[in-house]
């Protein structure tokens, strides 16, 4: 077992990490505090993690066999959860940059893990933590460990013919020309500003094409801070850049529409500098616009979105349509068909990078997105939401419009349960069964009863946890809870419903580590 800091020196290092949090990243980067976003001298340096170094370090260089031990020691010696979490963070930034698929899946599943940690008790916390952890050090080991990290500390000069003046304007020339050294030194004088400045200005860039892992990443970095600090807001926003940076390779045609219809649209309907309204919206109007976005064109849906922050709806109300939206096309999905068959996700699932999970945590990451912005960036997530949503429908099938959501009326019809325990009894027995539709009808039975969700939840937590999922588990089962949570008693049991079916479709394939983990926790 790799042993914990000394704890004169632990406490020393987290009176360190308050004083950096006081003072605030700038200054306290000017007295040598804070992480160095600039080397000393020209040309690349490690970054370095102060505080957070050693935890970095060791789930970068431990190797996987005694990894779980290793985490295991450093929790019973009292290093907190939300520690862990932030040392992963950190180390899979430093090491993928953005730029590996595993890599920022992972990442995106960091901030879900340590959610999903604290609706469990006693041992049981740990168990999303290693999970995740276990996920994130074996990716690192098999990129190559420390000496392939992507993310170096910046040269102290700015590289040449970089713009003096830092904005969303020439943060986004930066990434169109693929100009690394550049968009970094751009972003990290941003970041200096202020975390919600350095976000507002790489919006524009992220708007640039609709895709989930283009969308999600800003949002779930975002997140993290919340985790290990606004000092690290550099650390983690650069991996977005370089994801943009890196998708203009393939930039075509196809990226030009949706940024004209939005630039018509916002002129159209005076949206530019426009404050968001707070207009109530009636259960009727919600679920109209929830339609119209899921069955429009992608140009009618953003037009539908658009209009309705013309007339001065809520965006949080806005937000609830888009999300409902995109769930309906996880409920009428046929589920992968044969010739995409793939190990760990069969034909007829649907947990993994299915389109309606797709469609779900990017629709969630843009009305987060558009909550966390300002300015033209609070319109343009909506809007460009329901064009996403639309879009990923028609490219799902064009008959997607056609089949029944699940569960059908007549699997309602069927439900005759009534008693809460005995209802989740059977829900799961649906899922270990693997039973989408049948989970899907037995959740949407509680909610029509009256049932509390509360014990729905915990009930596919255990699975969220237990299973590996394909890299979606730990971020789709925070898109339920959020969404849930943020949604309107009348419509909020869709999403449950499908958290149901993406549950019973990803049960049976355990994730790598936890039997390890439980086994050490002695759960």
């Amino acid at each position: 077992m790799i042993p914990s800091l000394h704890r004169r020196g632990f406490l020393a290092k987290v009176a360190q990490a308050t004083l950096v949090t006081t003072l605030g990243p700038v200054l306290a980067s000017d007295m040598g505090l804070a992480p160095r976003l600039f080397a000393d001298s020209p040309g690349p340096d490690s970054l370095d993690f102060g505080p957070l170094e050693p935890l970095v370090r060791l789930l970068q260089e431990t190797p996987l066999d005694l990894l779980q031990r290793a985490l295991v020691g450093e929790i019973r010696s009292g290093t907190p959860l939300r520690r862990l979490i932030a040392a992963g963070t950190l180390a899979n930034a430093r090491t993928f940059g953005g730029e590996d698929y595993v890599g920022f899946h992972t990442l995106m599943a960091l901030s879900p893990a340590l959610s999903m940690s604290g609706r469990l008790s006693g041992k049981e916390q740990a168990l999303p933590i290693l999970k995740v952890l276990y996920r994130n050090s074996a990716r690192i080991q098999e990129h190559g460990g420390r000496g392939s990290e992507v993310l170096q500390a910046l040269p102290a000069e700015p590289p040449e013919g970089c713009p003096a003046e830092a904005n969303a304007d020439s943060l986004r020339a930066a990434i169109r020309r693929r100009d690394t050294a550049g968009a970094e030194r751009l972003l990290a004088l941003l970041t200096r500003q202020g975390a919600e400045t350095a976000l507002d200005a790489l919006l524009p860039s992220v708007q640039e094409d609709t895709e989930v892992h283009r969308t999600v990443l800003p949002y779930r970095a975002f997140d993290l801070l919340n985790v290990v600090g606004q000092e690290h807001a550099d650390t983690l926003l650069r991996q977005s850049v370089r994801y943009c940076i890196n998708a203009e390779q393939y930039r075509n045609s196809d990226w030009d529409t949706h940024g004209e219809v939005l630039t018509k649209l916002l002129d159209e309907h005076h949206l530019l500098g426009k404050a968001p309204g707070q207009r109530a919206m009636e259960d009727s109007s919600l679920g109209q616009l929830a339609d119209e976005v899921f069955s429009g064109s992608p140009e009618d849906a953003a037009g539908a979105m658009a209009a309705a922050l013309a007339e001065g709806f809520a965006p949080d109300a806005l937000a609830e349509a888009l999300s409902l939206a995109a769930n309906q096309i996880l409920l009428r999905d046929l589920g992968r068909p044969p010739e995409w068959e793939f190990a760990g996700k069969p034909p007829g699932s649907v947990h993994g990078d299915s389109s309606g999970v797709h469609a779900s945590d990017s629709a969630n990451a843009w009305r987060h997105l558009a909550s966390v912005s300002h300015g033209r960036n609070v319109q343009a997530c909506l809007i460009l939401g329901a064009w996403q949503v639309a879009r990923d429908r028609g490219a799902r099938s064009a008959d997607l419009l056609k089949w029944p959501a699940i569960p059908t009326e007549r699997q309602k019809a069927g439900m005759k349960t009534t008693d809460p325990t005995l209802l989740l009894n059977q829900l799961n027995e649906a899922i270990r069964g693997g039973l989408q539709a049948q989970a899907a009808a037995l959740v949407h039975q509680a909610g029509a009863i009256g049932h509390e969700a509360e014990p729905v939840f915990a009930l596919m937590l255990k699975y969220a946890v237990s299973e590996d999922g394909a890299l979606h588990a730990e971020k789709y089962y925070q898109t339920v809870w959020d969404d849930f949570h943020s949604t309107r008693p009348g419509f909020r049991f869709r999403h449950l419903c499908g958290l149901a079916r993406v549950t019973a479709s990803e049960y049976g394939r355990p994730a790598p580590g936890m039997a390890e983990a439980r086994e050490l926790l002695g759960v």
